[in-house]
Order: structure tokens, then C-alpha cells, then sequence
């Protein structure tokens, strides 16, 4: 007989099924139609390549971000807490998994805490937007933002996820306008994320418009979530459902492109298929101010943090090395580096 499916429940089985299944979208991230010319000639020397920023107030050592991963499941503690310390070993910014399961269940709340041993990151609470139409307020977007004692809030929109899900949520009428009122209330920056299907231009548009500081682009290309709820399924036609849909969204380059258009001073968060420094330079080459992975670093969170660690400063020096041999100096240099599409 099947298990009832709860919040927490739904979390493990997401973090079981992206860790033991192939979950990848049918769709290629459009980076790979993108190269940058090789400068034999930099004129730089690596050592003095400059990946530093600064981003809401807060300064980070790399313009990368440890993507939001699934969350609310007793097995996320030290998840999140390898994910953590490496984050703060790094200076790199770190987006929490959906926090909703311990607003239902406060026994859930220590999983998500982890200011004791990254008191310095940029980390980035987060909620379900859709939970704004299943009596959820403004006050429960704070208290996800205190829970952690975050930065920020990112606010993840999944319309496809949930349609797949026996248990989904997909009234999306109206969401629109309480993202808004989120935005003119919370004192800390509000970041709006698909979650692998990307932006179209008027997504971007309709959010930059509602106030939101940034958005998080999470194109297709990396890990596709009807996949994941594929595997989840019970039944024959729920998996058939799940299954029609992975080919489906808008790549991660091109969403970029839709995102900053929407606003030119909008800081664009790319992910989606992202797998090395690479890609993360050719999205900041595209106007993205961040680069997000997840996947690959819940496996390595999985293993320790010192595991993590290591993925993290390997992505920093491939972008560097990038960033070297295509003569950009620091990531302004990089931002008005130009790629050639194939």
C-alpha cells in the first residue's frame, strides 16, 4: 500500500530520486552553441584574474550560487549544513530548499538552520509561490525568512511540477499580484526562481514590473522534475503524464537572454544544466550576475563538505582559467565579453 504522501515524504523521495535516477531534462541548455574566442594573447596573468563581486550588499569571493535543492526531510541536515560550511569556506552564496514543510511541521526547522557554521554567506531563503494561494501571507514569508535569518527570500514558481503531481497545487489565478505585495513588504531582496523550465520575456517582464530584485532563471537543460516526479508516480498514467513532459522549456541560455531584457538592471541568477566554470563564464557573457548548480553539488554535499569544497574551488578555477584565455580581466570584462554562436 502506498506511503501517505506528505510535505516531507514528497522531499525525500525528491532527494533519493535526483540522486539514484536519471532525471535530466530532454532539453539541451543552449549553452553549447556558444563559444568564446581564444585570446593567445590575454595580456593578463591568471593569478591576478579577479572573480570577486558584490551582490545586495553582501560581497562574495565567485560569482557562483549553490542553487536551491529540495528540503524538509530530516535527511536535508547535513545536506544542508555540507552545503553550508562550503559555501562559507568559498564566499560563495547559497540558496535553501523549499522551507514550507517546517512551517507545517516545526520539528523540520533545525534541518534548515545552519548560521552556525556559515555566518557570513548570502543565503537565500525559500517558499513555494504558489503557497501565497494556499493561505499562506506575507508574515509566512518572513517567518521562512527568519527561520534561517536569511538575506533574502526566493520565491520558486513549478506550474508544471505541481500539474504532474497527484498532489499538486496548480491554482496559479492571481499569483501574480500577492508576489507583488511580498515585494513591497519584505525588508530583504525577493528573487523569483523557475525551477528548470525557464522564463519567457514576459514572465521576466510581468515580474520585474511586481518589484522583485532579481530573478533566477532555472532553464531547461538540467534536471527536468516531471522526471523526477516520473519516478514518483504510482500509477501508469501518472507516469505517462510526467514522462510527455521532458522535453519540455525554454533553455537556459535563451532564458537568460529573456530575463535581462526585462530589466536592464535586474541581476539575472543562471541555472538550469550548468556543469562547469565554463558554462557559468558563458552565462556571465550573456548577462547573468550568478551562476547556480545544484545537483552537482548535493551529490558531493552527500560525500562531506570537504567533497563539496573541492567541486566548489574546481568551478572557480575553470572560470577563471575561461575568464584567462578569453582576456577578461575581472567580471565586468567579462560581462562585455562577446561569444560567438555556432
Amino acid at each position: 500500500m502506498p506511503r501517505k504522501s506528505t510535505t516531507s515524504n514528497r522531499k525525500a523521495d525528491h532527494i533519493r530520486i535526483n540522486l539514484q535516477e536519471d532525471v535530466r531534462s530532454g532539453v539541451a541548455t543552449g549553452l553549447e552553441d556558444y563559444r568564446f574566442t581564444h585570446q593567445a594573447l590575454p595580456e593578463l596573468n591568471l593569478t591576478d584574474i579577479d572573480l570577486t563581486l558584490s551582490l545586495f550588499g553582501y560581497s562574495l569571493r565567485a560569482p557562483i550560487l549553490i542553487s536551491s535543492m529540495t528540503g524538509g526531510a530530516s535527511e536535508t541536515a547535513n545536506i544542508n549544513r555540507a552545503l553550508a560550511i562550503a559555501a562559507q569556506e568559498t564566499g560563495i552564496a547559497m540558496g535553501m530548499g523549499s522551507q514550507r514543510a517546517a512551517l507545517e511541521n516545526p520539528a523540520l526547522v533545525s534541518t534548515f538552520q545552519v548560521r552556525d557554521v556559515a555566518p557570513n554567506i548570502l543565503l537565500f531563503a525559500n517558499l513555494g509561490a504558489i503557497q501565497l494561494n494556499n493561505h499562506l501571507g506575507v508574515e509566512d514569508c518572513q517567518r521562512t525568512v527568519d527561520m534561517i535569518q536569511a538575506d533574502g527570500l526566493i520565491l520558486h514558481l513549478n506550474p508544471l511540477q505541481e500539474a504532474v503531481q497527484p498532489e499538486g497545487d496548480t491554482n496559479f489565478g492571481g499569483l501574480l499580484e500577492k508576489i507583488e505585495a511580498v515585494c513591497k513588504t519584505l525588508e530583504v531582496p525577493v528573487i523569483v526562481k523557475e525551477v528548470g523550465w525557464g522564463f519567457s520575456e514576459r514572465a521576466a517582464r510581468q515580474l520585474v514590473n511586481a518589484g522583485v530584485s532579481a530573478l533566477d532563471v532555472a532553464g531547461a537543460g538540467g534536471t527536468s522534475w516531471t522526471q523526477v516526479e516520473m519516478h514518483r508516480a504510482q500509477t501508469e498514467n501518472q507516469r505517462k503524464l510526467a514522462a510527455t513532459f521532458r522535453d519540455w522549456g525554454i533553455p537556459t541560455a535563451e532564458s537568460i537572454l529573456h530575463a535581462t531584457k526585462a530589466g536592464p538592471n535586474i541581476p539575472v541568477f543562471a541555472s538550469g544544466g550548468l556543469r562547469s566554470g565554463v558554462d557559468v563564464a558563458k552565462c556571465l557573457a550573456l548577462g547573468a550576475t550568478l551562476g547556480g548548480m545544484a545537483r552537482t553539488f548535493l551529490k558531493a554535499a552527500t560525500i562531506s563538505p570537504e567533497k563539496t569544497i573541492q567541486i566548489i574551488k574546481n568551478v572557480k578555477r575553470e572560470l577563471q582559467v575561461a575568464m584567462f584565455a578569453a582576456g577578461a580581466g575581472n567580471l565586468t570584462a567579462l560581462a562585455h565579453t562577446p561569444l560567438t554562436k555556432k
